[in-house]
């Protein structure tokens, strides 16, 4: 057992006959955690794995990602994107019971291969890309419910600011009444079917709007030196589109056999889950080209009923994906705290009330004072999600399987860690420059 195991309270044994190996054994050993464990289908963590793919980001992808790299960039960018995405996370899902035991945490992982200082930096990483998630989440949920007012309304007395702070309300709410990521089951249904709703909407107005309209431009806007910066910023785009920050957490809930279960749901998430987010993506640029905002309700016109249907779709179902990738910041507080036992006992709800309700307040204040959502999405990209996803994972197969793989093999891993760490580093530029470039354009607290 790792040094640093005991000091954190979060690895001891759960159960184990003693054997090793990095098979799929009965007697892996099993961290403690206070939420459930191999209590889902790989059907069901499919859609916790397809809720991510198809949340209400998919509806900003035509702007932030079709509009600086144009057809043949997004399209060979979004392609190339899917099958490197399912590579790395494979990667990754065939270590969750490496060296006999099971890692249902990616810095537990990241520690078991590497030691005490990977852990940490691992740790910091990942927290550091979900909290951004979440505030990006709950920039989403505002500009939904601020685009449904101004349909109606033309006073300008519900400003963006307000509407971000409503949704952080309604997000803690929702995660004060979920304990757990298992516990989502009937949501995730819920969840799909809000999804479907807000893109077919999408979809339909979009390509009525693409009909009427003369030809559009498809030139990418800018001159050369911001065209540079805002290509590597959708190219960090492009990552996050697919990619958790969080795989070995949501593995945590499959049934065993779980290498086995959880490539099943990798290929249902690549495959029936990214069909929606293509089609959207791509009708929606066809239909407005290089002026696609990256909100794309915000340019689809059609009757206001059914606009404001999709808006209310896609606000409700960023709640319920913001509880997702909250959820490995919820299990460490949980287990930390020992919090067991029913979700309605008086301490653990009491718990549930303060400290989630604490953290999403933070997450709130963030969003209302900076809301840039496509700023969000290309720092995260950059800083945290090329480093988790791309080159993190084939360091780690590299370390973990060095002994049974053909040169050939450790020759292509070292190849995608350097080209993704020059460009999680060329996306790190890019997005500062852009954030530094809207923070001179507009003031804190703006009303987008």
């Amino acid at each position: 057992m790792p040094p640093y195991a005991a000091e954190d309270g979060l690895w001891p044994p759960k159960s184990t006959d003693g054997s090793g190996g990095d098979g799929e054994g009965e007697g892996v050993v099993v961290p403690e955690t206070a939420h459930q464990i191999s209590s889902d289908s790989w059907f069901q963590v499919g859609f916790v794995l397809t809720t991510g793919i198809n949340s209400a980001y998919v509806l900003g992808y035509s702007g932030t990602i079709m509009v600086p790299l144009g057809w043949i960039g997004g399209v060979v960018g979004l392609i190339a994107a899917t099958a490197i995405s399912l590579y790395a996370n494979a990667l990754v899902a065939k270590l969750h019971e490496f060296g006999g035991k099971r890692h249902i945490r990616y810095r537990d992982l990241a520690g078991f291969i590497y030691g005490r200082k990977a852990y940490s930096i691992t740790w910091a990483l990942q927290y550091i890309n979900l909290f951004m998630i979440n505030t990006g989440f709950i920039i989403l949920a505002g500009s939904a419910m601020k685009a449904t007012y101004v349909m109606y309304r033309d006073d300008d007395a519900l400003k963006l600011p307000y509407c971000i702070a409503i949704a952080g309300l309604v997000c803690t709410m929702f995660a004060i009444g979920i304990p757990h990521l298992s516990a989502l089951r009937i949501w995730l249904g819920v969840s799909t079917v809000l999804s479907l709703v807000y893109i077919v909407i999408a979809i339909v107005l979009s390509t009525r709007d693409g009909i009427r309209s003369p030809p559009r431009h498809y030139d990418i806007p800018g001159d050369k030196v911001s065209k540079i910066f805002t290509t590597i910023g959708a190219a960090a785009n492009l990552v996050f589109a697919f990619n958790t920050g969080m795989l070995p957490e949501i593995q945590a809930t499959v049934r065993k056999p779980v290498v086995k279960n959880m490539m099943k749901a990798l290929y249902f998430q690549f495959t029936a889950g990214v069909a929606p987010m293509y089609a959207v993506t791509f009708i929606g640029y066809w239909a407005y080209g290089s002026t696609t905002s990256t909100y794309l309700l915000s340019s689809v016109t059609g009757p206001v009923w059914v606009k404001t249907l999709a808006n209310v779709c896609a606000f409700l179902q960023t709640v319920i994906s913001l509880h997702i990738f909250a959820s490995p910041m919820y299990e460490y507080l949980d287990t930390r705290c020992g919090i067991k036992g029913s979700a309605l006992a008086p301490r653990n709800l009491g718990f549930r009330v303060m400290v989630r309700g604490g953290y999403l307040a933070f997450n709130t204040f963030v969003a209302a004072l900076l809301p840039f959502l496509g700023d969000f999405m290309s720092l995260t990209g950059a800083i945290s999600t090329f480093p988790l996803t791309f080159i993190l994972a084939n360091h780690m197969y590299l370390r973990a399987k060095k002994n049974k793989l053909s040169s050939a093999q450790k020759l292509w891993h070292w190849i995608n860690v350097c080209f993704f760490g020059l460009m999680s580093l060329a996306a790190a530029i890019a997005a500062l420059r852009l954030i530094s470039v809207d923070s001179k354009t507009y003031h804190i607290f703006a009303d987008l």
